[in-house]
């Protein structure tokens, strides 16, 4: 299986890639305002990519529940000089975590070579047409309303088959939309329109999804139901070193976080393990 994303190719199966994010906001959950200047952010990545991150994923807005939209030209003006440097500097692909069109072709013409699309149900064929045209590598991330009233109470049937079907759906738009199948990748979006007990049932089901024959991204670094599941708030790192433990036990290609060091020792040794199996 391979995964394209302008001028980087990936073969899967492969040692899973540890994707470190470096939020340019002053209000992300849990690093909001520490690398809001295109100076800090830039060190921060770089020091990822030291401890082994081989994706670094730039956000200009929060995703975190409840919080507020961001005008497109400041979305622009927080990530389009963090990634112009890390362009320069770096070897690994970057990543645009957005669901604006105007952002995500911006940062393409940046230096970014993958689309990190949040909006979910909500985004449009025009941000499909950028991953088409730019031939960036997509990723289609589920979630439920925007982050502002995702938490408000989510109700699904059946989420693990809900989320398949999405994924089903969403693959047909993006190939009618002109997007290269090894341009995909799926992300059932842990957290975002979500309860506990729907992220736990969507853990529990990573290996079916990889069976839809593109690389699947996880995403739990710090997440609040880390929180909620050890019945209040403590040091959330050691549950989210489980569930990419688990991950990479399942297929999963990608793992999005943000202490990419423990993330990276914690996939390296998992896969040695399972090495032995063989």
């Amino acid at each position: 299986m391979v995964l394209r994303a302008r001028q980087f190719e990936f073969q899967f199966p492969r040692p899973a890639l540890v994707m470190g994010i470096v939020n340019v906001t002053p209000d992300s959950f849990s690093d909001g305002g520490q690398f809001l200047s295109p100076a800090a952010a830039v060190a921060h990545a770089e020091q990822l990519v030291a401890e082994g991150a081989g994706i670094i994923d730039v956000g200009g807005e929060s995703t975190r529940p409840g919080a507020q939209p961001v005008p497109e030209a400041e979305e622009r003006r927080r990530v389009l000089p963090v990634l112009e440097q890390l362009a320069a500097r770096l070897a690994v692909p970057l990543s645009i975590d957005t669901a604006k069109p105007g952002v995500a072709r911006a940062a393409v013409a940046a230096g970014a070579s993958i689309i990190n699309d949040v909006g979910g149900e909500r985004s449009t064929p025009e941000l499909w047409q950028v991953a088409a045209e730019t031939g960036a590598a997509y990723v289609c991330m589920h979630s439920r309303g925007t982050p502002l009233t995702m938490q408000a109470n989510p109700v699904y049937t059946d989420v693990v088959g809900e989320v398949g079907a999405f994924f089903a759906g969403r693959l047909k738009q993006l190939d009618g939309c002109g997007v290269g199948w090894e341009q995909i990748i799926l992300d059932v979006g842990i957290g975002f329109g979500k309860t506990l007990e729907h992220n736990l049932k969507l853990l529990g089901a990573l290996e079916r999804f990889g069976r839809l024959d593109r690389p699947v991204l996880l995403g739990v670094s710090r997440k609040s139901f880390l929180a909620r599941f050890a019945g209040a708030e403590t040091e959330r790192l050691p549950g989210a070193l489980a569930c990419a433990s688990l991950a990479v036990q399942a297929g999963v290609g990608i793992i999005r976080a943000h202490e990419v060091a423990a993330t990276v020792q914690a996939v390296r040794l998992t896969e040695a393990i399972l090495a032995q199996r063989k």
